[in-house]
C-alpha cells in the first residue's frame, strides 16, 4: 500500500512557529546564512524551547494513539537542511513525532501545502500566509512574541475563531466597512435566514469537527467564536453554523469590545483574527495569528 496523509488533518508548520529561535533568527535576519547555520549546528544538542504554536501541536499529536494516525504535523520551513537537524532534534526531545519536513533555505515553502493537502498552516512570514490562502489553504501568521497557552486544560484542544473573514467570508464586513455599522446590523438583520459562505477557516473548522467525532476519551476539542458582532447580527451567524452541521462550544458576541480578556478567560490554544488590530491585543494574553484574509486585509 502507498503511504498517504489522506484523512488525517495535517498541520504544516514553521519552525519558529513552533519553536523559539528568535536569537537565532535575529543572525538570520542579517543575511548571513552560513553564520546563522553554524550556530544552529553548534547548538544541536540544546533543544530549542517551545514556540508560540507548540502547545497546540502538543495537543492535536496526542488524537494519534497506537491503532491510528488521525494528525499529520509536518515542518515546513525557509531554514536550511543542516538548521533542520535542530528542529527535528528539539520536536524528539520533546516526544513530538514529528517525522515529515521541507527545509527550503530561504526560498517560500508554501508551496509544498499542495502535495501535502494540509488543512493548517502556520508561519511567521506573511508573505507565505498570504500565497497559502491564495491558494485555498487556512493559514495564519503567527505573531512569535504571543503569550504562551495556559497548561490548564492537558485534555483539550482549545480554539478560538473569529467570524467576518475567518470562519465566515467578508460578505457583511464589506457593507461595514463601505456604509457603517447601523447599516451592517440592518443587512444581517434582514438576512438572518440566509447562510453566509464559508471563509478561509471553514475548512479546518470542519476538519477539527471530524476530528472530534472520530477522536479519543484521552483528549477533546472545545472551539469558540468570538467576533465584534452583537445582536441583531449574531443569528445569522449561528444560523450559518447550523447550515453547516457545526457546533462551537462558546460564543462571545462582544459588540467591539477588546477580545483580549475574553480569550485569556477561554484560554485557547490558538486564536485566529483577520484584523492585526484584534490579535496585537489579544497576543497579550493568548497564543495568536493573523489571518491575512478579506477586504480589510487587502
Amino acid at each position: 500500500m502507498p503511504v498517504t496523509l489522506d484523512g488525517q488533518l495535517v498541520v504544516a508548520i514553521s519552525s519558529r512557529a513552533l519553536f523559539d529561535f528568535e536569537e537565532e533568527n535575529r543572525l538570520f535576519e542579517t543575511g548571513d546564512d552560513r553564520a546563522y547555520m553554524k550556530l544552529q549546528l553548534d547548538r544541536l544538542e540544546v533543544p530549542a524551547m517551545p514556540g508560540v504554536a507548540f502547545s497546540l501541536v502538543k495537543k492535536l499529536l496526542a488524537f494519534n494513539d497506537a491503532t491510528t494516525q488521525r494528525v499529520e504535523v509536518v515542518i515546513l520551513s525557509r531554514n536550511d537542511p543542516v538548521s533542520g537537524m535542530r528542529v527535528f532534534r528539539s520536536a524528539q526531545h520533546y516526544g513530538l513525532p514529528i517525522q515529515r519536513g521541507s527545509f527550503t533555505r530561504g526560498q517560500p515553502p508554501w508551496r509544498y501545502l499542495r502535495p501535502l493537502r494540509a488543512n493548517l498552516f502556520l508561519s511567521t512570514h506573511l508573505a507565505d500566509v498570504r500565497a497559502a490562502l491564495d491558494a485555498g489553504v487556512p493559514a495564519a501568521q503567527v505573531y512569535p512574541l504571543s503569550v504562551h497557552a495556559s497548561d490548564a486544560h492537558p485534555n483539550e484542544v482549545r480554539i478560538a475563531f473569529d467570524g467576518d473573514a475567518v470562519l465566515f467570508s467578508d460578505e457583511a464586513e464589506r457593507v461595514y466597512q463601505s456604509e457603517g455599522l447601523s447599516a451592517f446590523q440592518a443587512h444581517e438583520a434582514s438576512h438572518a435566514g440566509q447562510p453566509l459562505a464559508g471563509g478561509p477557516f471553514k475548512p479546518l473548522l470542519e476538519a477539527l469537527h471530524r476530528l472530534q467525532a472520530e477522536g479519543t476519551s484521552a483528549i477533546h476539542v472545545r472551539t469558540a467564536l468570538v467576533t465584534a458582532r452583537s445582536a441583531p447580527a449574531h443569528e445569522r451567524a449561528i444560523r450559518t453554523l447550523m447550515d453547516w452541521n457545526i457546533e462551537v462550544d462558546e460564543a462571545m458576541f462582544l459588540g467591539g469590545l477588546p477580545k483580549g480578556e475574553f480569550l485569556r478567560e477561554f484560554e485557547p490554544d490558538f486564536f485566529f483574527d483577520d484584523q492585526t488590530g484584534h490579535i496585537e491585543s489579544a497576543s497579550l494574553h493568548v497564543p495568536a495569528g493573523h489571518v491575512a484574509s478579506g477586504i480589510s486585509n487587502r
